[in-house]
Order: structure tokens, then sequence, then C-alpha cells
């Protein structure tokens, strides 16, 4: 499977150095005769920027037209060497070729394939109305059989939750933790499991709940407010999710016209 954000981010940094055209004054440095063109600096450091966070420097430019250096260095003994003609440097040489020019393709279809305004404010609303206005601490006990939900559920009416589903919950993530789930909304969970959590009254237990993972005994701990952040500050997240959904229909599109044997 393609994997979306190793070209969502090869992609952004194509965009950041789309306006560096190829630089056509003195080269970063010749290694017997080769040029290393400024531009591959150039965009080593919005690699780095776009990575790791560092920022624009001498120092740092320094450092990668070194090591751009030492690649140029061991990619002209590896040639003397015959070793680009050996199978496996074969394909990963192309495998390098395939990812450039998906990310091209990537990059280039984001640019002109813009998210509608409208479209982004109305999946906010959508979200808005999905998560409400409230959210819920939630602690479970996940067990195999019905049988044995039915026996948890008496055991925890006498019992500390916690300690039980320290003993006897088979959910690895909360177990630990007394089966405490956190503060979360009902539809981020599968639908009889988020259901449930709206029957409850804080302090109040399920009765066992089944799911695709099992069978729940769940115990609403509290409710607080849910502060739901403005579409300001979610319009990028609603963005990156609508591009991703658009580049992996693109993809779809492409292998349904391919002939694939």
């Amino acid at each position: 499977m393609l994997n979306f954000s190793r070209f969502a981010l090869l992609s952004a940094l194509l965009l950041a150095t789309g306006a560096q055209a190829a630089d056509a004054g003195k080269p970063a440095a010749l290694v017997n005769g080769v040029a290393i063109p400024q531009s591959r600096v150039d965009l080593r450091v919005n690699v780095a920027a776009a990575q790791g966070g560092q920022t624009d420097s001498e120092e740092l430019r320094k450092a990668i037209r070194e090591d751009l250096i030492n690649l140029e260095v061991l990619s002209q003994a590896a040639d003397k060497q015959g070793l680009d003609k050996q199978d496996d440097t074969k394909q990963q040489l192309e495998l390098a070729r395939q990812s450039v020019l998906a990310s091209a393709f990537v990059q280039d279809f984001v640019k002109n394939n813009p998210v509608d305004e409208a479209v982004l404010k109305q999946d906010y609303e959508t979200m808005k109305s999905r998560v409400g206005d409230k959210e819920y601490k939630v602690s479970h006990i996940l067990v195999a059989t019905e049988d044995e939900a039915k026996a948890i559920a008496k055991r925890v009416k006498k019992e500390s939750f916690a300690k039980v589903a320290k003993q006897k919950s088979n959910d690895p993530g909360s177990k630990d933790k007394g089966g405490d789930l956190g503060f979360t909304v009902p539809s981020n969970f599968v639908q009889p499991f988020g259901e449930a959590i709206l029957m409850l009254k804080k302090g109040q237990i399920s009765d066992p709940v089944q799911t695709q993972y099992g069978w729940h005994i769940i115990k609403l701990e509290d409710t607080r407010e849910l502060k739901v952040p403005t579409f300001e500050e979610m319009k990028p997240r609603l963005e990156q999710r609508r591009k991703q959904e658009a580049v992996q229909k693109a993809i779809a599109d492409l292998r349904s016209k391919a002939r694939i044997e």
C-alpha cells in the first residue's frame, strides 16, 4: 500500500522548493569535476526544516555541503567499482526514481485540485455535530465471552472497578490503568460501545456490551464540557484529510485504468 504521509512530506518539500530552479551560478562544490548544484543544498535545507525543525543557517549549509560531498565521493567510487550494475542496486535506484516521480505527481495533483473552503466548513459542522458538546471519562473491562462479562458485572457491584479491571481485562492499553480510557467522546468508539456510554449516568456501570472486540463492562466516571476548536484551528487538519482522500481516489482511478496482471 502506498504511504501517503511519506508522499505528502515529499510533496511539501517539492512545493517549498518548486520556485528554486537549477542554480545556474557557482556550484556548491566540484568533486572530480562533477558539480554539486547549490539547489541541491537548498533542497536539503528544506528537508532539514520540514523533518527536524532546523532553521536555515550558515552552519547548517556547511554541514549539508560536506554531507553532499561525501555522497558524491562515495557514489563516484561505487560507479568505478561497477556497483551500479548490481541487481539490488538497480532495484533501489529504480525505487528511488519512482518515489520522486510519485511525489511529483502528488504535488502537482494537490496544487491543481485545491480543497473548496465551503467543503471544509461543511466538514467542520459535521465534526461538531458528531462529537457534541460533552466529554466522557470512561473505564471499561474487556473479556472474551458473555458469561465472563456477566460474572464481572456482578463483581464490580461489590468490588473496586479498577481492581477488577487490572485482574481480568483483556485490553492491554487500559488494563494496567484500571480500565481507564480517559476523557473522550462516544463517537470515537464503535457504535455499541459509544451508545452505551450515552445511556449511563455518572458513576453508573453498564450491563455487558458486545462489540467486535469482545464483551465490555463500561463505567462512566465523569463528564465535562467539551471545548470544540474553532474552524480556523481545525482547518489545516480538515484540509489535509481531504487532500489525502483526493490523492487516494486519484491513485484508485489510475489503478482501475491500468492493466495489472
